[in-house]
């Protein structure tokens, strides 16, 4: 019985009733050794009723061992893997040693757990217990956390423990678990005890701080003379582990030594034959036994004493403050003794761990073998194992070059794990290491290039990267520029570049810098490039030539080039890349007009920056999505994310997401009428230096700046405007460019044949409908209704669709001032999609699955159900055929007015 938890258990049972009515959810319990979690978890899970449950339970010994507590959790629903899909399954079987191969993709990994949880949640509901978090190994944390985050419309109550203040990442819901009520804690003495003392009851309260376990045992040692206060307490009470010590001390030789095994080991095999052998091996008092079957006469005397209890093949102690009793009433040199025996017992992973705790000093042999252990972890997706594996092989390396070398990839390891303070700290020590290796001084500088770009500060990482020489370390010091808006940087180290052989990437680098600097070869060599496109394979290479369409002044192309980025990346197995990807594709489909696609897109993509502590990718997300929430009139969202992204990237200068968060504000002025602010704004943005602004950003804006400024009636800033664009666009040969130049000469010179010349050329139609909205609004102010109104209800219609709504609003109010007051367009029906809702119809139409379209999506197949069983009522339709149709005949019907 639990005495004092009501509001615990309350809040327990709340997230169980929602995930059992399909609202999934997490908690975490956050309290310290002995206050009544795991009684809490118990309890909790017993109350769901018909929801099955699955539970792990973090412990020390398989801390560092990749996916044990993986294996805890899932092992009884292993038989459902063949429900998951294709990439999801391998990489889970992968994980939990079912198959061989190498997937090493955390993404994929966590989706697999979360596809599994759900197939585990049929029929009835799932609550997944997890104990001890701080123990699980970081492979484990990592995997189910990232399920805990997703649980949407699952029917799975993730339930966790965790002592002190060890991380619970992304689980929005804790429960602090403290000492008990004094009328609770009082009723707990006197259930064990009978009626004592008033004084005693509440000196034992006060003492304990009502900690359950520390009341329960101090009780149960003291003296009936101390229980009925004829005898002062102990002074001081024990606690801590001190609160089983007189408990282990008590224990005979034998046990006490197989209380060490089973403190180092969980395994029951292997503790009863290192029992055995160690207990043979040594002197113990005349008459104790020691022959073949000693250790288990041993483990019988610890259960007796109800210290530990053997559950199926493992030996688990009553409480962890046991095991933490038993390593302090022990020498170390008996500590290392029973690793060193566990050794010859064990394989693999367990046994690379126990030749580690029975080193002494440095030892390349043990070091070898973590490093393999590291290379397993690795392989399966154990990012933060293989790190923690590395980190101690390097303590355990003799040869300074070797142990830098595996401080460097433990910091890789750490940063693909998404740890990238532990990363930074792991590169610094390697640096100290490698000193004067010159080889490894810039593997390790390009590392810390590439934590400062994607986490820290991006004109730091241009310092660092362009010290080298090579082509892939200058390519990564002209993104740093990129990103930092350092045009003098990029220009220099595109000359370097253009040293090195002929090639996609030395083109590309090369001709940014050379475009830059206003060299006229530049243009040709990002054309040649250009010409390569059909031969990439890689994400990385499509987003170098979206940067190449983009010097060239070609935004058609670029968001070309970045949604193959996104393809790529989703289907290679590189996912690792993918937040960084999606700030791109994500850019590209808002640029395109495709709002709610755009939105999705960045949400995906901002949940798997944070999981990957991708922090300057975080800032890039939150400016897209400020970006959007201008072009649908949304203040408070657009100034909160916009808000939000700056304080990213100021401080870490990355001048491109800093400018695009201050462009969404400008960009809301604009869409709201203040021509006034937005003109500030937009003029502000491009006087903006490096780390604070971006030209590619003024370039992008430039049709933007040159609308706000006539709007404001400064006619020399829209002309100034005009040519800036002008110069940038020179080599660009698009139509759409193309298009989008005439727009601000039609609005700069008054042209009316400018704006005509533009709506001929546009290829996207988003921005087809912003000309038409301004030849519109010129023509019905000059007089001429009637050739307004068909501009005018193109603008109306495209804006409705995508949501747009100040524009929206607008081109209706000229619409009826142009004398056309009709209905509003009818709303395409699939305006009445969520934007996932939206993604998952356009995949379907696509041919896939719902298997296929949740590995794309890293969610489970049971959630794309989910969402299908939303849509079909919403579109009045049946089926995926149905779906499908539907979002054909809507493309369709969107190019066949672009045609007009």
């Amino acid at each position: 019985m639990l005495y004092g938890r009501s509001a615990e258990i309350n809040a327990l049972d709340e997230v169980i009733a929602r995930a059992r009515d399909g609202s999934g959810g997490a908690v975490a319990l956050r309290g310290e050794a002995g206050e009544g979690k795991t009684a809490l978890l118990d309890t909790a899970a017993a109350r769901g009723g018909g929801m099955r449950v699955l539970r792990a339970t973090g412990v020390e010994p398989e801390s560092d061992l990749a996916f044990a507590a993986l294996h805890q959790v899932l092992w009884p629903v292993t038989g459902s893997l063949d429900a998951l899909p294709e990439p999801q399954r391998d990489a889970l079987s992968t994980a939990l040693g079912l198959s061989a191969g190498s997937v090493g993709d955390r993404f994929l990994l966590g989706a697999g757990v979360l596809s599994l949880l759900a197939e585990a949640a049929a029929p009835n509901g799932l609550i997944c217990v997890v104990d001890d978090l701080q123990w699980v190994d970081r492979a484990s944390a990592d995997a189910l956390l990232f399920a805990a985050r997703r649980l949407g419309t699952e029917r799975i109550a993730m339930l966790f423990a965790v002592r002190g203040d060890a991380p619970v990442k992304g689980v929005p819901l804790t429960v602090d678990v403290r000492g008990l009520p004094e009328s609770a804690a009082a009723e707990l003495l006197e259930s064990r005890h009978g009626v004592l003392p008033a004084h005693v009851a509440r000196e034992l309260v006060t003492l304990t701080r009502a900690n359950p376990l520390a009341l329960g045992e101090i009780a149960a040692g003291l003296t009936p003379a101390q229980l009925a206060g004829r005898e002062p307490l102990p002074d001081p009470l024990p606690g801590g582990a001190r609160l089983f010590g007189h408990r282990v001390a008590a224990l005979s030789a034998p046990a006490r030594l197989v209380a060490l095994v089973a403190a180092v080991e969980t395994d029951l095999d292997p503790v009863l034959r290192a029992a055995d052998r160690l207990l043979a091996e040594q002197a113990v008092r005349p008459g104790e036994n020691t022959g073949a079957r000693a250790g288990r006469v041993a483990l019988a005397e610890l259960e007796g004493a109800g210290l530990a209890e053997v559950s199926g093949t493992g030996v688990r102690f009553r409480h962890p403050l046991i095991r933490s009793a038993v390593h302090e009433a022990a020498a170390p040199a008996d500590v290392r003794r029973v690793h060193a025996i566990l050794a010859q017992l064990t394989a693999d992973d367990r046994r690379a761990w126990h030749l580690a705790g029975a080193a002494l000093g440095q030892d390349e042999q043990v070091a070898t073998t973590l490093v393999a252990a590291a290379e397993r972890a690795r392989d399966r997706g154990g990012y933060g194992a293989a790190a923690t594996a590395l980190a101690r092989a390097a303590e355990l390396t003799p040869e300074p070059r070797a142990r830098a070398a595996r401080l460097k990839d433990a910091a890789a390891a750490a940063w693909l794990g998404g740890r990238p303070g532990q990363a930074e700290s792991l590169l610094a020590e390697a640096r100290e290491q490698a000193d004067g290796d010159a080889t490894m001084a810039v593997e390790i500088a390009q590392l810390r290039g590439r934590f400062a770009l994607n986490s820290g500060n991006a004109a730091e990482a241009v310092r660092i990267l362009k010290a080298g020489d090579s082509l892939d370390m200058l390519a990564d010091a002209v993104e740093a520029a990129s990103y930092v808006g350092d045009t003098a940087a990029v220009v220099e180290l595109g000359r370097r570049a253009a040293a090195h052989p002929e090639g996609f990437l030395r083109d590309t680098v090369a001709g940014l810098g050379l475009t830059l600097d206003g060299d006229a070869a530049g243009p040709g060599l990002l054309r040649r490039a250009l010409a390569r496109t059909g031969e990439l394979e890689d994400a990385a290479e499509y987003l170098w030539a979206a940067a190449a369409a983009s010097a060239l002044g070609e935004s058609d192309l670029a968001t070309e080039m970045a949604a193959r980025a996104g393809q790529v990346a989703r289907v290679s197995g590189m996912t690792g890349q993918l937040p960084v990807v999606l700030e791109f594709v994500a850019t590209a489909e808002r640029v395109a007009g495709r709002l709610a696609r755009s939105q999705a897109i960045s949400e995906e993509g901002l949940a798997l920056a944070r999981d990957a502590g991708y922090e300057n990718t975080v800032a890039a997300h939150l400016a897209n999505l400020a970006a959007l929430a201008a072009l649908r009139g949304e203040e408070q969202p657009c100034e909160q994310q916009a808000r939000e992204a700056l304080a990213i990237a100021i401080p870490h200068r990355v001048g491109l997401r800093a400018g695009v968060a201050a462009y969404a504000l400008a960009l809301l002025d604009l869409c709201l009428g203040r021509y006034a602010a937005a003109h500030d704004r937009f003029t502000a943005i491009a006087a903006a230096g490096p780390g604070a602004g971006h030209p590619t950003v003024v370039w992008r804006m430039a049709p933007d700046r040159v609308e706000a400024a006539v709007g404001a009636g400064d006619e020399a800033g829209a002309r100034a405007a005009l040519e800036a664009y002008e110069r940038w666009s020179a080599h660009a040969a698009t139509p759409e460019s193309r298009a989008l130049l005439e727009r601000c000469r039609g609005l700069a010179d008054s042209s009316e044949d400018a704006f005509g010349e533009a709506l001929r050329l546009h290829a996207n139609p988003f921005e087809a409908a912003r000309t038409a909205l301004l030849l519109g609004e010129r023509l019905r102010r000059g007089q001429r209704p009637g050739e307004a109104r068909a501009h005018l209800r193109m603008a109306w219609e495209t804006f409705e669709q995508a949501g747009a709504r100040p524009w929206a609003r607008r081109a209706q109010d000229e619409l009826r001032a142009a004398g056309e007051s009709g209905q509003a367009p009818p709303a395409a029906a699939l305006d009445a999609l969520t934007p996932q809702e939206l993604r998952i119809a356009g995949l379907v139409a696509d041919g896939l699955s719902s298997k296929q379209i949740a590995a794309r999506l890293f969610l489970s197949p049971r959630t794309i159900e989910y969402h299908l069983y939303k849509i079909y009522p919403k579109l009045g339709i049946g089926s995926r055929t149905d779906l499908a149709r539907l979002v054909v005949l809507q493309k369709a019907s969107v190019a066949d007015d672009d045609m007009l």
